[in-house]
């Protein structure tokens, strides 16, 4: 995938990203306290994304494990709304274009891309809070799905709207990720149905996290982010990855593969400066390494 805009990355060398420099084009990214935002900005169309943001999310998702000065990322839409998903004009549209063309390669070209926005985001070491207000639905309920902790409001409303335009429910790892989340019946429920998920159901189903009044989700969110920026960062990133490769491992294999990445984390400093701490009867202060 080429990058959506090179010139305005941050990078200095291959192998460090500064984020805080980073200049997106298709959404806002700002950084403080170790906190990376993203915030989806088309607030008139209820934050679609396009190919283009799709592109550049991917791109700064996998840049971020380069990226020293962001230790967890918030996810976020403007004006009210997460996101209504793909655009219908600058998306659909097309789409249906090359359906009727019969480019069926072009369509996979498509469908992989945006399956690479929700690769990067697993992949992405720095654990991602999803603040969920409003419109969350299509495509925009996958990356909300592809984080890994939600905060939303009793007015949110997330659905997977794929099946109402005649598209199957097995889109962007929806089918392997949902039931990992609500439970396979509640996954399937909403996949075959397309059907709003209420706020208050989507907490009690496990999709969100937490419910927060509006006017503190943003706050909310942030303040989890910081509280996980502010632990052991290596040891969330394993925990981040562990949670994501032992899907497919049998309960031998996942208690092994465990031994050895608690026996990697006990090799870092954070590890000690939290014993020198808990024998000082201090709050540790974890530096990440």
């Amino acid at each position: 995938m080429s990058a959506a805009n090179p010139e305005t990355t941050g990078m200095t060398d291959p192998t460090t990203f500064d984020a805080s420099a980073y200049q997106a084009t298709h959404f806002r990214w700002t950084v403080a306290d170790r906190v990376g935002t993203v915030t989806l900005d088309r607030p008139a169309r209820k934050n679609p994304l396009t190919f283009e943001s799709y592109a550049e999310l991917a791109q700064l998702f996998r840049r971020l494990p380069h990226a020293r000065d962001v230790r967890a990322v918030v996810i976020t839409g403007a004006g009210g709304n997460f996101s209504s998903g793909g655009d219908v004009h600058e998306i659909i549209g097309p789409l249906v274009a090359l359906q009727e063309a019969g480019d069926a390669p072009g369509l996979l070209r498509f469908t992989r891309m945006t399956g690479e926005l929700v690769k990067a985001m697993r992949a992405c070491p720095q654990p991602i809070v999803a603040a969920i207000d409003g419109v969350c639905a299509g495509a925009g309920a996958i990356v909300a799905m592809a984080s890994d902790l939600r905060v939303g409001t009793a007015r949110s409303k997330v659905a997977f709207l794929f099946v109402r335009v005649g598209l199957s429910g097995a889109d962007m790892g929806a089918c392997a990720l949902l039931p990992r989340i609500i439970g396979h019946g509640r996954a399937s429920e909403l996949l075959y149905t397309g059907r709003f998920l209420g706020g208050e159901e989507a907490e009690r189903w496990g999709f969100h996290n937490r419910l927060v009044e509006p006017d503190a989700l943003l706050a909310e969110a942030t303040a989890m982010a910081r509280e996980l920026a502010n632990g052991p960062t290596f040891a969330h990133a394993m925990t981040k990855a562990a949670l994501h490769q032992e899907w497919s491992m049998g309960v031998d294999e996942a208690i092994e593969a465990e031994a050895q990445t608690q026996a990697l984390c006990m090799q870092t400093r954070d590890f000690a400066r939290a014993y020198r701490a808990f024998a000082a009867r201090e709050t540790p202060v974890f530096e990440g390494n």
